[in-house]
């Protein structure tokens, strides 16, 4: 029987967006639900975090979803796995003990999805020719962006319309940043009036609110915010949250490594000391008011965060305070800053929201869960049948022996030696500008950066960057299937190094206008979004063979290390050497891979898509 030709289009982005949802929602949307819901930011952290297991342990399980079953049926089973898993979370919402049962849901979506990213990859190398693999890489890529975009925006407001529609009247309002004269400010929580007379059951606060530009005494800051944060605490609007305690030894690591190293850098090429800012950006506060007294036993939730507008105008927190029958007649206040950079002109509106949040988010989690079942349906009729997608165990070897075996074959490659340089040293500079870029650009200018506001830096990223890192992924992909990896590996080996040239440019003459900061910012986006292409087409080639999905499971493990140990020092180099001598250390750690390129044995017809 032959096989039925499907276009990668009715599959690959619908895979792909798949892929990308229930990893955001478990990194990223759990932590605004579980902020929300009133759950303390240490418990936040210290759960969730654990929920990033999965994903980088997966490589252990790997040779299972190759050994058993097609990775077709692993795809639309943890499809299904994932909607269940959902639909867990939607239903244990409401009950008293939701922080246990939603986290046992999180941890089954988190191994499902390890476990669908590991089948879906393998499929994608099994469902295509190499030609197609390499055309489509930017696809994937664009459409698994599309799925973050989609969790961390779509999704959230989605959960905000439902609140605001079951709850009280929303409060809004504006803040303006205006260049006046900056007043002395203070906090005298007994001089605020009632904000509202008893009436209907609403919120109450001011409508709008003008800040003068200006940098005030940080010590001034501080004060003002513990006497707010004390007098919100005191006043039962939420609980302080808890810091976990630090260790005041040093380790031998620290006395007899990093200190000395330290001190050696910093003598050698940081020898001017860092000036310490003591100012910072002018700040307002913003008082609210419950309109009359709560039901017995009834609490009344509001929460309060930046909805549209500069973000160089932020609250210090995000604040969720609870009004009850014993505190509902007292204020509660919220601190907005203006960034200490900014110098013109600017408008922020913030939203204070009172909903039935249990409610909104079990709907937006039983939405997600519908739509998971949808595309485990579709992708039941929509992927392809290969026929090389089958189980790859050997007849007559038990499970454990083949398990074993898969890790064996990988490191028994030809080559495999500098194919595992190629994978660590690839990115060796980009793991580490990846952390500093925003830093660098936020900085004010005393200490080396280039002092854009916060809602500059959402402007050059989230538009032109984006657009740029779309271009160069979906560009790389098309001219990769054309004369194969090969030829492009030089040329996108020097894409994504090259350009973090820019940030060196940009730290020497560190220039004011916004539009050389963007153009500099373009160029290395889309640089990394073309270069990008020839290391994702490797992983591919490497993994050629018979176990091809737990291999390509083998080298994301690879690449996750190769961005992590560089990433995990970065900050601390910089801080020692500076941003410039930084930045020159990054275009220093873009060489090691051009002396690995020339050993690189790689076929040239891979890649190339051939015409039927």
């Amino acid at each position: 029987m032959s096989e039925k030709k499907q276009s990668p289009w009715y599959w690959v982005p619908s895979l792909y967006f798949a892929e990308g949802i229930p990893y955001i929602i478990v990194m990223t949307l759990s932590v605004i639900m579980y902020k929300r819901l009133g759950i303390s930011n240490t418990d936040i952290a210290l759960y969730t975090s654990w929920l990033y297991l999965p994903w980088v342990i997966k490589p252990l399980w790997s040779p299972i979803v190759d050994i058993l079953k097609t990775k077709r049926f692993w795809i639309v089973t943890m499809q299904l796995i994932i909607g269940a898993g959902l639909a867990g979370v939607a239903f244990t919402i409401p009950v008293e003990s939701f922080f246990q049962y939603t986290l046992a849901f999180f941890w089954l979506l988190a191994f499902s999805s390890a476990t669908h990213d590991i089948a879906a990859d393998g499929f994608y190398m099994l469902g295509m020719s190499t030609g197609d693999q390499a055309f489509f890489v930017g696809i994937r890529s664009t459409f698994y962006r599309f799925a973050m975009l989609t969790g961390q925006g779509l999704l959230v407001i989605l959960a905000g319309a439902l609140e605001n529609a079951t709850g009280l009247e929303p409060v809004n309002i504006k803040v303006t940043a205006q260049n006046e004269i900056v007043n002395n400010i203070s906090f005298q929580p007994e001089s605020f009036d009632r904000l509202a007379k008893e009436g209907v059951l609403c919120f109450s606060s001011i409508d709008e609110l003008t800040i003068p530009i200006g940098n005030i005494a940080k010590s001034k800051v501080d004060s003002i915010s513990r006497l707010v944060e004390n007098w919100n605490i005191g006043n039962n609007f939420y609980k302080a949250d808890e810091v976990a305690g630090k260790s005041k030894t040093e380790s031998w690591w620290s006395k007899g490594v990093a200190l000395p190293l330290k001190t050696f850098l910093k003598n050698k090429f940081n020898r001017d000391e860092v000036q310490v800012l003591n100012s910072v950006g002018n700040i307002a506060i913003i008082p609210f008011q419950l309109s009359k007294k709560p039901e017995e036993g009834q609490n009344v939730v509001l929460n309060f965060g930046y909805e549209k507008g500069d973000a160089s105008i932020k609250l210090l927190k995000t604040y969720r305070y609870e009004f009850n029958e014993a505190n509902w007649d007292k204020p509660a206040f919220a601190v907005v800053q203006l960034d200490s950079k900014l110098k013109k002109t600017a408008q922020a509106t913030f939203v204070g929201r009172s909903g039935n949040i249990k409610f909104a988010w079990s709907v937006v989690f039983a939405c997600i869960a519908a739509l998971f079942v949808l595309f485990s349906i579709y992708h039941r009729f929509a992927l392809p049948h290969p026929a090389s997608d089958k189980p790859n165990k050997a007849q007559g070897r038990s499970v454990i022996g083949e398990f074993l075996e898969t890790f064996v074959s990988f490191f028994k490659k030809k080559e495999i030696g500098v194919a595992l340089l190629f994978l660590l040293l690839y990115r060796l500079a980009e793991s580490q500008i990846v952390k500093m870029a925003s830093p660098f650009l936020l900085d004010a200018r005393e200490v080396g950066g280039l002092g854009i506001t916060t809602g500059d830096l959402g402007v050059v990223y989230g538009t032109a960057g984006i657009i740029a890192l779309t271009i160069g992924g979906i560009l790389g992909g098309i001219v990769a299937s054309r004369k194969g990896l090969k030829y492009w590996l030089w040329w996108m080996a020097i894409a994504i190094n090259l350009p973090n040239i820019s940030y060196l440019l940009l730290s020497v003459f560190t220039p004011g206008s916004l539009w050389y900061i963007s153009i500099a910012v373009v160029v290395e986006q889309f640089g990394y979004g073309f270069g990008f292409t020839a290391y994702m087409l490797f992983m591919i080639y490497i993994s050629e063979g018979k176990h091809k999905t737990a291999h390509f499971a083998i080298t994301t493990g690879f690449m996750a290390l190769g961005m992590m140990i560089p990433g995990m020092v970065s900050g601390w180099l910089q801080e020692i050497i500076g941003y410039q001598n930084f930045f020159a250390w990054v275009l220093i750690c873009s060489l090691p891979v051009f002396f690995v390129l020339p050993f690189m044995k790689i076929d040239k017809s891979f890649g190339i898509k051939k015409d039927c």
